[in-house]
């Protein structure tokens, strides 16, 4: 700009107070002294007024407006300055606009850092998770070639664990891609009605063998046997209750319990899955559903399992438009709950009872 806002403020007070004089200046009886004085007195408030409102409503806001285009261009959106310091400006709309456009375009790169943050961390923990049953079958293979072949015992022994390693990566690769074919939508759930307390007593029987290596109970809790029917996925709800209850008696020491509880309500029906295991930290309860989290890495990779089960369950629930939880007491046990769509089969069944028989 040619002029800053002292020099225009300047130059209009002077056009202002010559202005007036000149009008006084017609009246006879006014004297020189009074023009003089009224001169000084029109030009310095006139000045003093012009001054603030050209710095403080025009100048300031348009600096302000051209530093915030050139944080802009340079794509630094952080020093793009909040207009509500200055709710008087008459620029302040543009101001709004402008701070606006930076808040979301800093939000996104803040997003984009996220995700590329978390992409490294994938791919490093899926690089480490795939390197270990790798390098485990290799190690085998290549010791059975350098001679341990011809010892039978040996063989059998060291085939049997590349194996188990290469199973443990078949089980990995599944995981993965059915992480990824949910978040791309090509999973599609197939809802149907079914007795989800049917489905839990299946799963019971399956784990009844391992439970009893441990002596652990496995028990529904406050349930009678009149069945609760859902509408959902059966496919899926048996993966996501399978991989709760492995949990549950995969943390729980000997002679503890996994329960299942169900609570009824008007539209849905929540599922409860506890366990009396040595539960989970505070500081880790926000992260449990990410995938490779582990609460103790150590312990978890003796254990066995990939670290992605309790991201699947978190992707099948919210599938059906729910969202899984968890509460837990370190030492005590965890509990994981989630709410799925009751079904109207009940009522669909009542009117078959009291329908009359054809027959009579």
């Amino acid at each position: 700009m040619l002029l800053n806002s002292r020099a225009l403020a300047l130059l209009l007070s002077v056009s202002i107070s010559v202005i007036t004089t000149a009008f006084l200046y017609l009246v006879p009886q006014v004297t020189v002294t009074a023009l003089f004085v009224a001169f000084g007195l029109s030009f310095s408030s006139s000045y003093l007024l012009i001054s603030l409102v050209l710095e403080f409503l025009f100048f300031k806001e348009i600096n302000g407006i051209n530093e915030a285009f050139e944080n802009i261009r340079k794509k630094d959106f952080t020093e793009v300055d909040d207009p509500s310091s200055n709710p008087l400006s008459p620029l302040n709309r543009i101001n709004e606009e402008i701070y606006s456009y930076a808040k979301i375009k800093q939000r996104e790169i803040d997003e984009l850092k996220k995700m590329e943050a978390f992409r490294r961390e994938f791919l490093a923990d899926v690089s480490h998770e795939l390197k270990t049953p790798i390098f485990a079958a290799q190690g085998f293979v290549h010791t059975l070639l350098d001679g341990a072949v011809e010892d039978k015992s040996v063989r059998i022994k060291f085939l049997k664990k590349a194996a188990k390693s290469l199973d443990g990566l078949d089980i990995l690769v599944h995981d993965l891609l059915t992480i990824s074919q949910m978040e791309t939508g090509e999973i599609k759930m197939h809802f149907e009605d079914f007795d989800i307390r049917e489905l839990t007593e299946e799963i019971f029987e399956q784990f009844e063998d391992k439970a009893e290596k441990k002596n652990i109970k496995l028990s529904y809790t406050k349930l009678g046997k009149a069945p609760i029917y859902v509408h959902a996925d059966f496919q899926r709800i048996y993966q996501v209750l399978t991989n709760l209850i492995s949990n549950g008696i995969k943390y729980t020491k000997d002679e503890g319990m996994v329960e299942i509880d169900f609570e009824e309500g008007k539209h849905d029906v929540t599922v409860f899955v506890k366990d009396t295991g040595r539960g989970i930290p505070p500081e880790d309860l926000k992260r449990v559903f990410e995938r490779f989290y582990r609460v103790e890495k150590s312990r978890s990779k003796e254990k066995g399992g990939t670290g992605l089960g309790l991201a699947i369950v978190k992707h099948i629930i919210e599938a059906h438009g729910s969202k899984v939880s968890v509460t837990s007491t370190v030492g005590k046990g965890s509990t994981f709950f989630f709410k799925l769509r009751k079904s109207d089969v009940e009522e669909i069944e009542v009117l078959r009872d009291d329908s009359p028989d054809e027959d009579e």
